[in-house]
C-alpha cells in the first residue's frame, strides 16, 4: 500500500481571527483565536483523511507544543519516524486571518528546523511511497542541504512530490536544483509558480513547469494540471470561504491521495479541489475533509 512521507515540518499555529491586519505599531482586537497543530501537520492529515496512510518524518521538539504536535498527530493515525529533540520545543507560526478569510503569517522554527542527515537516514521508505518536501524546510540553512541530498540516495520508483511554498524564490539554488531534478511532481499556487519559475505570466510559468509535472492552484478557479500530456484547468467549486488557512495543504494531500489511489491526474486534481473548497468553509488550519465529504459534494 502507497504511503505518503513529509520530510517538511509540523509546527504550531497560534490563529487570531481579526478584521483587518493592524498597521505598524499598532493593534487590532481579535474576535476569537485558538491553538492548532499545522504546517506538515495539514498536508498529512489531508491525505489521511482521503485513505492514505501517513508518516512524518521531519523533527519535533521536547516541550509543551511538541507534545502537542505528537498528541494530534496520534489523534490522526500518523507515523512519527523520527524520536524527539531533547534540547528545544517544537516552534510556532502566529496566522492572522482577516474578516475575508486571507491569512497572514509569523514563523519562529524550533526542533522542526534541525533535520540533519543522520535523521534522514532513519526513515525507511518502500517502492509505493510518495515523499513530500516543502519550500520551508529547504530554505533553512540545517534542512534544506540534508534534504537536498538526501533525495539523491531516494530509489527511483519513490514518487517525490515538491511544494515549493511562499519562500521560493529564498531557496538557494545549490539547494533547489537537485530538489526540483528529483520531483515527480510540484503542488503550488500561482504566486509561488511565478517566483519558482521567475516568470511574471502564468501561463509561461505552467508551461515552464510542464516537463516536471505539475498542478498549480487558482484559488476559486480550481488549478492547472501541466503534464507532458498538455495542460488542463479544472474548474474549483463555488463557496464562501470564512478561512483560507490550510486550503492549499488540503488540495495537495487530497490530491497526492488521488494519485497513490491510481486515479489520473485530472481526476486526482478534481477531488483536491472538493476538498479545499470544503476546506475553506471551516475555521483552522487542518480542516481537510474526509473521503464520504468529498464524494458527497461531487455527488452534489
Amino acid at each position: 500500500m502507497s504511503r505518503l512521507v513529509h520530510v517538511g515540518q509540523v509546527i504550531v499555529d497560534l490563529v487570531m481571527y481579526v478584521p483587518h491586519l493592524p498597521e505598524r505599531g499598532g493593534d487590532v482586537l481579535a474576535s476569537g483565536g485558538g491553538t492548532e497543530v499545522g504546517g506538515g501537520f495539514n498536508v498529512l492529515t489531508a491525505a489521511a483523511r482521503q485513505g492514505l496512510p501517513s508518516a512524518y518524518g521531519g523533527m519535533h521538539g521536547t516541550g509543551p507544543f511538541g507534545d502537542l504536535a505528537r498528541k494530534r498527530l496520534a489523534q490522526e493515525r500518523i507515523d512519527v519516524l523520527q524520536p524527539p529533540l531533547p534540547t528545544m520545543d517544537t516552534g510556532v507560526t502566529v496566522a492572522l486571518v482577516d474578516a475575508e478569510g486571507e491569512r497572514t503569517f509569523a514563523t519562529t522554527f524550533g526542533a522542526e528546523g534541525q533535520l540533519r542527515p543522520d535523521d534522514l537516514r532513519r526513515i525507511r521508505l518502500f517502492p509505493d511511497d510518495i515523499v513530500y518536501v516543502s519550500g520551508y524546510g529547504l530554505a533553512l540553512p540545517v534542512n534544506g542541504p540534508a534534504v537536498s541530498s538526501w533525495l539523491s540516495t531516494v530509489d527511483p520508483g519513490v514518487i517525490v512530490v515538491l511544494d515549493p511554498g511562499p519562500l521560493a524564490a529564498e531557496i538557494p539554488e545549490t539547494v533547489l536544483k537537485p530538489v526540483l531534478d528529483r520531483a515527480d511532481w510540484i503542488s503550488c499556487n500561482e504566486r509561488e509558480a511565478k517566483l519558482l519559475t521567475g516568470m511574471d505570466d502564468l501561463v509561461e510559468a505552467v508551461e515552464s513547469l510542464r516537463r516536471r509535472n505539475a498542478i498549480v492552484r487558482i484559488g476559486a478557479g480550481g488549478c492547472v494540471v501541466a503534464t507532458a500530456d498538455g495542460v488542463a484547468t479544472v474548474p474549483g467549486f463555488p463557496v464562501r470561504p470564512v478561512d483560507t488557512n490550510g486550503a492549499g495543504d488540503a488540495h495537495a494531500g487530497a490530491f497526492i491521495a488521488g494519485l497513490a489511489a491510481g486515479r489520473s491526474p485530472l481526476a486526482a486534481a478534481r477531488r483536491a479541489n472538493a476538498a479545499a473548497a470544503i476546506s475553506v468553509t471551516r475555521r483552522g488550519p487542518a480542516t481537510g475533509p474526509t473521503i464520504d465529504e468529498v464524494e458527497k459534494l461531487l455527488r452534489d
